[in-house]
C-alpha cells in the first residue's frame, strides 16, 4: 500500500523482454533495499527481484504493461518511485493499491497562478469511480479532482508536486496512468451488488434500464 506522495524520481537503467512480460532495471537511491519488497513505480506495485548498486531490477507482468504507461517506458526515461507504507508512516496522500486502472492522456495545462490547471482524458470504464473532490493517482502521484464529467477530468497541480515528480516533463498528448481510489471502487461495487439484489437479477443480467438502477445512477450515486 502507498499513498500517492512520490518520495524520488528514478530512471529506467534497462529493459529486458521476459515472454509477454519484461523486467526493468531502475536507478535509484532509496537506502536498504530488500527483496521481495514492493515500489510503486509510476504508479504501478512491482515487487523487487534484484538489488545492485543504486538500482534494483522488478517484473511486470503482460496485464501490468497494457494497463500502465510502462509499456512504452525506454532506457533512460525517468519514473516516480515511493517505498511501501510502514505502521509508521503519514498518510498524506491517498490510498494508493499500484494497480493500474487504465491510461489516460494529458489534453491540456493552464496557468492559475503559481500553480497550472491540468485536464486528463478519462477512459469510460472509469468514469464512474472518479468523483470531484475525490482522489486519483497520476502516475503514483495523489491528486484531487476539481471536476469530471463522462470523458475528462480536471485537477491543480502545484509547484512542489511538480517540481519533484515526472509530471515536470508531462505535456498535451502525452499518456499516463491511471489509478482511481480504491474507496470509490468497493462503493461502486457495494451500490451495484445491492441494486442486483433488489432487482432480482444475476451477475449476467443488464441492470442499465432498471427502475432501481436509473434511481441510483439520476441521483448521482452510479
Amino acid at each position: 500500500m502507498f499513498t500517492g506522495i512520490v518520495e524520488e524520481v528514478g530512471r529506467l537503467l534497462a529493459r529486458e523482454a521476459r515472454g509477454p512480460g519484461a523486467r526493468l532495471t531502475l536507478a535509484c537511491t532509496f537506502p536498504r533495499l530488500q527483496l521481495g519488497e514492493s515500489i510503486c513505480v509510476s504508479g504501478v506495485c512491482l515487487t523487487v527481484t534484484e538489488i545492485g548498486q543504486a538500482r534494483f531490477s522488478a517484473d511486470a507482468s503482460a496485464e501490468t504493461l497494457a494497463l500502465s504507461t510502462l509499456s512504452a517506458l525506454r532506457a533512460g526515461g525517468s519514473v516516480n518511485l515511493e517505498r511501501a507504507l510502514t505502521p509508521e508512516s503519514r498518510l498524506g496522500g491517498h490510498y494508493v493499491a499500484g494497480h493500474a486502472d487504465g491510461i489516460g492522456e494529458l489534453l491540456e495545462v493552464r496557468p492559475l497562478g503559481d500553480a497550472s490547471a491540468w485536464r486528463f482524458s478519462l477512459p469510460a470504464d472509469l468514469a464512474r469511480f472518479v468523483a470531484k473532490k475525490g482522489s486519483i493517482a497520476i502516475d503514483g502521484v495523489s491528486l484531487t479532482v476539481n471536476d469530471v464529467d463522462d470523458r475528462s477530468f480536471s485537477l491543480v497541480v502545484i509547484p512542489h508536486t511538480l517540481a519533484r515528480t515526472t509530471l515536470v516533463d508531462r505535456k498535451p498528448g502525452d499518456r499516463v496512468t491511471l489509478e482511481v481510489d480504491l474507496l470509490a471502487r468497493y462503493v461502486v461495487r457495494h451500490l451495484e451488488v445491492t441494486t442486483r439484489a433488489a432487482a432480482g437479477a444475476s451477475e449476467s443480467d443488464n441492470l442499465e434500464d432498471h427502475p432501481i438502477h436509473r434511481k441510483l445512477r439520476d441521483g448521482g450515486y452510479l
